[in-house]
């Protein structure tokens, strides 16, 4: 069997003057709507050699300068892999940026002024902070190497290929259209590249989702202390100039600096950190962490405390600061709430909460060396979210401390739904250790082991995903999903539990997994299964999308289709279409398609012309055909296929 994007794509057209024009606006609105995505490409195709913090600035600036002072043509080049006409505001500023990228990778001649991508940008900046992406696996790295060893043609024939899914036809024509002298070249020396294409899309090359480590500090200390000789000299200038009760006035409204401002004092002082009783949850009518009593050992250290709440107001230059896409990481405003103070294997960690953020402060038993600050957004967290957060990590396991009304903890492997569950033991709500699917998958995966919470007779499955709150899992129709605990949810979700680490770090408060159609497989094949997984995030936007197809016998699903930021398959818009090639072990080819049980027909155009009434579509098909696909709700509202 084999999945493939089944999306059509026009024609390629040379550029003539009969190209569209496109307005500043809609080149705007291109370039806002596929930022994330037009960086990623500037960050793939510009040269290693720039070091991956100057890459990250440089793929920002380039992309942010794409956009055209005034209206302008642009050859007719598919926008991207989405089914849809041709976007040409998508595909004037994807051309300007590839332009700018392979120019930013030329040699500076000694008789010729530099190009403006040549140069450091000047914008965006940032001070004293290394940023580049989230490292990846062992596979990233690897292709990361082979396409360090590719000329700047070759690494944008092969991301275009792989990110934009481009034929080479229009991956020849749009690297002619931004200078290449010989694309056909490029596309050979791309060639010698395995076609890893996935993991084009992996946090490894995102340059939108990254990580901070501070720059050199002994050249910034002597860079600083010249700074501070001229502002000195500066000052007693200014005063030596000044008039007679004259000068610079106050500040305006703004307070003193914070150490003498009570509140910023008062958010400060570990004597009055908000402590819970152990027993107020069970009165309350609230139950989320602001019910959570105050545990560990360390709870009465008020040295421990004090430092945990001086690094979370300003972090010094060795602090290790992490935060989930969407939270902001600045102090508290007022004295937070104290979760936990304890020593967990050989670090001591204190975990706060401020209403909006878990933060986690860690530092080692034998001094503050290496201390490090994680944040976590949990605003709007309920009794089914507020189940447990992570006390540490270490030789590929994760502790866990349990909402206090958790009586039972349990580890189990979401891919074998048969094997049972492996008891845990709660001390004070601690866990003992378990299992980490996310420090264990570096290659295939072949188990994903998740986190059973029982309260009373309820049970909810929970899996870490790198964050400091781990993600619930729930499977059934959005608007009536239930938690993935019984025998029915666990068999839907064995076979995509692989593929959960696809939303690693994206600070998702929920997965679901919906088994939205079966469909009979031509040639006396079987039935196949297609399920939608969407993961919801903390901040409300940026849920991730996936609709998954398994044949009969597959140990796990493929992804037929995937989107992000669209609200398919969720509950504002519990409706999904998505389509596939698939080839019988006849060898014959066919196009699939279906839709949620009220789709009440299915169309595709392009490549492959067929409709079929109901919500499935079985239609004959040329491999590495593509088409568009259409379907009518029973309401009559028409739905495009997920892409």
């Amino acid at each position: 069997m084999q999945s493939q994007d089944v999306a059509p794509r026009p024609a390629p057209s040379s550029a003539s003057s009969a190209d569209p024009v496109v307005d500043v606006e809609q080149a705007e609105a291109a370039l806002v709507e596929h930022y994330p995505r037009l960086v990623r490409l500037a960050y793939l195709v510009l040269p290693p050699r720039l070091g991956r913090s100057r890459r990250v600035l440089t793929a920002h600036a380039l992309t942010q300068r794409a956009l055209p002072r005034n209206r302008t043509t642009t050859p007719v080049i598919p926008a991207q892999s989405t089914g849809r006409g041709v976007d040409p505001g998508y595909a004037l500023v994807r051309l300007r940026v590839v332009r700018t990228a392979l120019e930013a990778g030329l040699p500076l001649r000694r008789r010729a002024w530099p190009k403006r991508s040549q140069l450091p940008p000047l914008l965006p900046q940032v001070r004293g902070l290394k940023l580049f992406p989230r490292s990846g696996g062992a596979d990233e790295l690897a292709l990361d190497q082979r396409l360090s060893a590719l000329s700047a043609p070759g690494r944008a024939a092969y991301v275009l290929r792989g990110l934009e899914k481009l034929p080479d036809d229009d991956v020849r024509q749009l690297l002619g259209a931004a200078g290449v002298a010989d694309a056909g070249a490029a596309l050979r020396e791309a060639d010698e590249v395995p076609g890893q294409y996935a993991l084009l899309g992996s946090p490894e090359f995102d340059p939108c989702s990254l990580q901070a480590r501070p720059t050199d500090l002994m050249r910034r200390r002597q860079h600083t202390k010249a700074a501070l000789v001229a502002g000195a000299a500066l000052v007693v200038c200014g005063a030596l100039l000044g008039l007679p009760g004259e000068g610079w006035g106050p500040d305006g409204a703004a307070a003193p600096p914070y150490a003498r401002n009570p509140a910023a004092e008062a958010a400060l002082d570990p004597g009055r950190l908000t402590k819970v009783a152990a027993a107020a949850w069970e009165t309350s009518a609230r139950t989320d962490f602001s019910v959570w009593p105050a545990r560990g050992d360390l709870t009465g250290d008020e040295e421990l405390l004090r430092r945990a709440l001086a690094v979370w107001a300003r972090p010094g230059e060795e602090v290790r600061v992490s935060a989930t896409p969407g939270t902001p990481t600045g102090g508290p405003s007022g004295p937070p709430q104290l979760l936990y103070a304890g020593t967990v294997d050989n670090a001591r960690v204190v975990i706060l909460h401020d209403g909006l953020r878990i933060a986690r402060y860690a530092e080692p038993k034998d001094g503050t060396a290496g201390a490090a600050l994680d944040f976590a957004r949990t605003d709007g967290a309920g009794r089914a979210e507020a189940n447990a957060v992570v006390l540490g990590r270490a030789d590929g396991n994760v502790r866990y401390l349990t909402a206090p009304w958790v009586t039972k903890a349990a580890g189990r492997d979401l891919t074998d739904p048969g094997a049972g569950t492996r008891d845990l033991t709660l001390t004070d709500g601690m866990t003992s250790p378990v299992a980490s699917p996310v420090q264990q998958q570096s290659g295939a995966c072949a188990s994903w082991d998740v986190l059973a919470l029982t309260d009373g007779s309820d049970t909810r499955l929970v899996t870490d995903l790198g964050e400091l709150v781990p993600a619930r899992l729930t499977t059934g129709r959005p608007g009536s999903a239930k938690d993935a605990s019984g025998a029915e949810a666990l068999g839907t979700w064995a076979p995509y539990a692989c593929s959960l680490g696809a939303v690693r770090g994206q600070g998702v408060r929920s997965v679901n997994a919906w088994e939205f159609a079966t469909q009979p497989l031509p040639d006396s094949s079987g039935s196949a299964a297609w399920v939608c997984t969407r993961a919801e995030t903390w901040r409300g936007d940026g849920a991730r999308v996936m609709a998954q197809f398994r044949t009969p016998g597959g140990a796990q699903g493929a992804v037929a289709a995937k989107a992000e930021g669209v609200q398919a398959c969720g509950e504002r818009d519990p409706h999904v279409l998505a389509g596939v090639l698939w080839k019988s072990e006849g060898g014959h080819w066919y196009l699939l398609a279906a839709g949620g049980r009220d789709t009440e027909s299915v169309e595709a155009t392009g490549g492959i012309n067929d409709s079929a009434d109901g919500n499935l579509l079985t239609a004959k098909a040329e491999q590495g055909a593509q088409a568009e696909l259409k379907g009518t709700l029973e309401n009559g509202r028409t739905i495009g296929g997920l892409r």
